[in-house]
């Protein structure tokens, strides 16, 4: 066996630990290499989160220039409420300090309520619901107040109603025509027709109106009409227009003779039942609205002379013509109104129709004034004197037709209005007179 000396031993422990040495330096070299990974790792992680913060910085700064920009436009101002809705304000807040004040706890016994908290709880509570019911309390006293009824408002509800100016011109129209008529003048039957033709005038405009609130409030015209703001009930309107057409065709009936009855009950059929509810139809309500109120001078005319005859057609003829340049022009300027109404006129949905019947019409008045003395309506006279009154609307009708504009259709209508009682003005200056003879009554050429 051989020996090892002491230099060799004294090497080999050397080797042994240098080995050891360099082992464990190999080995917690390798166990540190993940951790510096990770070091690296998470500085680019900080890194990372510092260019978040960088973004966020900066969008910051974008919005609060932004809002600082937005802050230098001047506000709109808030429109001020008028001086009685203040006044109402003030004294609705009045009440509602009052009601607040006067406002107690819950009836609880006091021992249950021992915590401060749950007593300011309960306080809240309270005052919330009392302000919600002070708000009700005042919104159905509103609404009771609109639906309230005065006595002394209801005459010029009621007048609203019934359209008492085309009433006054429907009676006016119905007195022309007995008036006309080739007898002699009988003044109480001229009053109960008078008062017969009011009173079916009334029942038919309070209904129609009771027919056409959903499209009225749709209209500038006719949204404050008296259904459509809620003054009287819809209740109470069939009631007055059932008040007035009973005892109005009553009166024509039994007090003038059954013709005009016929056709004071026949009108108001008509303008119910048949035009009301074709203007959202056809065009065709127009005709059908136009022998409505042709209607009423040949109701004068049969209450007069108890028939039907050339001249209460004549009569009837002229109204009927009169109509179509009134109402024709009158609507041009409410085209807007009638479209969001949802009403099918001819302004509307034919304008060049529009303007060739109302000057058609206004031709027709020259014609129909001429066969006024052939009929023995009226004397020679009478054409020749409403000659210019007639050409003066058919000018006005000519240039409607040819400029077809609101100024031209506004003068056509503001004509008609005085056209129509000055030409029955001079039918009546013109009237033929009667001679009479043992109880004969014969026309004087």
């Amino acid at each position: 066996m051989m020996t090892v000396g002491p230099h060799a031993r004294v090497s080999l422990a050397l080797s042994g630990q240098l080995g050891a040495c360099i082992c464990h330096l190999k080995r917690r070299t390798m166990q540190q290499i993940p951790q510096r990974h990770m070091y690296l790792l998470k500085n680019v992680n900080k890194q990372w989160i510092t260019f978040q913060q960088l973004n966020f910085l900066k969008h910051m700064y974008i919005m609060q220039l932004n809002r600082n920009l937005n802050q230098q436009v001047k506000p709109k101002p808030e429109p001020r409420a008028p001086v009685f809705l203040e006044k109402t304000s003030s004294s609705q807040a009045k009440t509602v300090v009052n009601e607040i004040r006067s406002i107690s706890l819950p009836n609880l016994p006091l021992s249950k309520i021992s915590n401060p908290k749950e007593l300011k709880e309960l306080e809240t509570t309270s005052i919330v619901e009392s302000l919600r019911g002070v708000g009700t309390e005042s919104k159905d006293q509103k609404q009771w107040k609109e639906m309230k009824l005065q006595l002394d408002d209801l005459p010029g509800i009621l007048a609203r109603l019934s359209k008492i100016k085309l009433t006054a011109l429907v009676v006016s129209t119905a007195s022309a025509g007995f008036v006309l008529a080739p007898v002699p003048f009988d003044l109480s039957c001229f009053l109960l027709a008078s008062l017969g033709t009011g009173l079916a005038s009334c029942a038919a405009n309070a209904i129609n109106q009771f027919f056409e609130v959903p499209f009225d409030s749709n209209m500038n015209r006719t949204k404050n009409r008296p259904l459509v703001r809620g003054q009287i009930s819809p209740l109470l309107a069939v009631s007055f227009a059932t008040c007035c057409a009973v005892p109005g065709i009553a009166l024509l009936t039994w007090g003038v003779n059954p013709l005009t009855g016929i056709l004071g009950a026949f009108n108001i059929f008509l303008y119910t039942c048949c035009y009301t509810p074709m203007k959202r139809i056809s065009i065709a309500n127009t005709w059908v609205g136009a022998l409505v109120g042709a209607i009423p001078p040949v109701m004068g005319w049969t209450a007069a002379t108890g028939g039907l005859d050339a001249g209460a057609l004549l009569l009837g003829g002229i109204l009927y013509s009169w109509q179509f340049p009134h109402f024709n022009a009158l609507s041009w300027n409410l085209r807007e109104d009638y479209s969001r109404g949802g009403y099918c006129m001819m302004a509307v949905t034919h304008p060049a129709m529009c303007k060739r019947v109302a000057l058609r019409h206004c031709l027709a008045l020259i014609g129909l004034s001429v066969i006024a003395p052939i009929l023995k309506v009226t004397t020679w006279t009478f054409p020749i004197i409403s000659l210019p009154i007639n050409l003066y609307i058919s000018y006005l009708g000519f240039q409607f037709y040819k400029n077809s504009d609101r100024v031209s259709s506004r003068k056509l209508f503001f004509c008609s209005l005085w056209h129509l009682p000055l030409l029955l003005l001079l039918m009546l200056t013109c009237k033929q007179s009667l001679v009479g003879e043992n109880d004969k009554w014969e026309l004087k050429s």
